[in-house]
């Protein structure tokens, strides 16, 4: 319901927007205009960017060749949402790299991880070069997250976070963080409170990436741009769904440039070069800041530190030339991992007992509160999790078969459930003929 009421104000909002631009357009700036820094700075400031130039030669390697493989292994799959009550093939194509046992969502679709290698964890790839991919993206996942830190670091020494969690011993935090990434928390409670530190810690440890791939002129049809007349979209004006709050979003970029495409040769006399691809940001729901498009080439990074995906809203608007992306979150997963969903089945399935002579399955307790609990953990199994794996997520066997045992176990539990809710439709069915109080005979 809540998610609903969400999406009705969105849509007013945005209609009303609409109604008070009319035919008119929003102004929006690109690095040629002069006062683009100045807006940047003074609007945009938790966008920061970082130059391909700046990112380690070796890890660009191991991440351009990453995409590539898994464009070769047809890995990159679009994903069918559900977008104001109708279903949509999203123009992008995804795959979700990350901790083992994690899930995301977004849209009303959960994807599941690839898992990358993880210590603890046996994780069998279909092929040599799969795991070389995942083992590349958690190396870029580890650099960002370091870039997160001391970009963070920047921010609370330049007083531009209002956050009164952040203190001088987060601070102190940050630089060991991102200086020695290997403290121990014992070493680290000496210069840092308990709470900054899991404050830090959850907002800039990404625990997974959701990877795009586009090729522009594959594309039939590409929405336009409504409100400043940047052009064509891969994707819409949005917020990322379902983070930590206050956490940081770390992207790294790769269009295919040095194809014929990959540079416009028209004079561009006014806004953003369409054979470039940019990411767009804006104010959410504001008609008076100017637009930001800040144009994206091979090996260029940029975070969405603190609040910003908050405040403020993002697109990606198309080049000409294909383009990957990695995307780096910290997943709200507190819905979304195989140790919550298995903790609630263990949870219903204590009111499941056992007849030790004849085998037969039971129920212990017949309160109304018990009796919705498990069912509603029963549909939660089924629809959240089941069905949504079974539509979708198998795509991702042609990586790894890693998901096929706990997605059985999980059947096992839907079943146990299953017969939970039969018997008790058939007690409340044999209820029925008896004369009241029956909660007094014996049955």
């Amino acid at each position: 319901m809540k998610r609903r009421a969400g999406e009705r104000e969105k849509r007013m909002k945005k209609k009303k927007l609409l109604e008070e631009l009319g035919k008119d357009r929003l102004p929006y700036m690109t690095p040629v205009d002069a006062d683009f820094h100045q807006l940047w700075k003074s609007r945009y400031s938790k966008l920061i960017f970082r130059k391909s130039d700046t990112v380690p030669e070796e890890l660009h390697q191991m991440v351009q060749e990453a995409f590539l493989t898994l464009r070769e292994h047809d890995c990159f799959f679009q994903d069918l949402v559900r977008i104001k009550g109708k279903d949509f093939v999203t123009p992008v194509s995804r795959i979700l790299i990350g901790n083992p046992g994690y899930t995301y969502k977004y849209l009303n679709t959960r994807l599941f991880t690839v898992p990358w290698p993880t210590v603890g964890y046996d994780i069998k790839y279909c092929s040599p070069q799969i795991h070389d991919v995942c083992k590349a993206l958690i190396r870029l996942n580890d650099y960002l997250h370091i870039e997160a830190v001391k970009a963070l670091q920047n921010l609370v020494e330049t007083k531009e976070i209002n956050d009164t969690t952040v203190i001088d011993g987060e601070q102190n935090f940050a630089t060991s963080l991102a200086e020695k990434e290997s403290i121990s928390k014992d070493e680290s409670s000496c210069c840092v409170q308990a709470d900054n530190y899991i404050s830090l810690k959850n907002r800039t440890s990404y625990n997974m990436t959701l990877l795009n791939y586009m090729d522009p002129l594959q594309m039939l049809y590409l929405k336009q741009e409504p409100y400043f007349g940047m052009g064509d979209m891969a994707v819409s004006w949005h917020h990322d769904e379902n983070l930590v709050e206050r956490s940081t979003v770390a992207v790294y970029s790769y269009s295919c440039e040095g194809s014929a495409m990959a540079e416009s040769d028209e004079e561009i006399l006014k806004g953003r070069d369409p054979a470039v691809w940019h990411v767009g940001l804006k104010v959410a729901w504001d008609i008076e800041t100017p637009g930001l498009a800040m144009p994206l080439h091979q090996g260029d990074c940029y975070l969405m530190l603190d609040d910003l995906n908050m405040t403020h809203q993002h697109c990606v608007l198309a080049g000409f030339s294909p383009r990957f992306s990695s995307t780096h979150r910290v997943a709200d997963c507190s819905r979304g991992t195989l140790e919550y969903i298995f903790g609630q089945c263990e949870l219903a399935l204590q009111n499941l007992q056992t007849d030790l002579d004849s085998m037969a399955l039971s129920l212990k307790s017949l309160e109304t509160a018990v009796i919705k609990q498990v069912e509603e953990i029963h549909n939660e199994v089924e629809f959240e999790w089941l069905r949504q794996f079974w539509f979708q997520g198998k795509r991702y066997l042609k990586c790894t078969d890693w998901w096929l045992k706990p997605i059985a176990k999980l059947e096992e539990f839907w079943r146990k459930m299953e017969i939970m809710g039969q018997n008790t439709l058939q007690l409340n069915e044999s209820n029925r003929f008896l004369p009241p109080p029956y909660h007094d005979w014996k049955l």
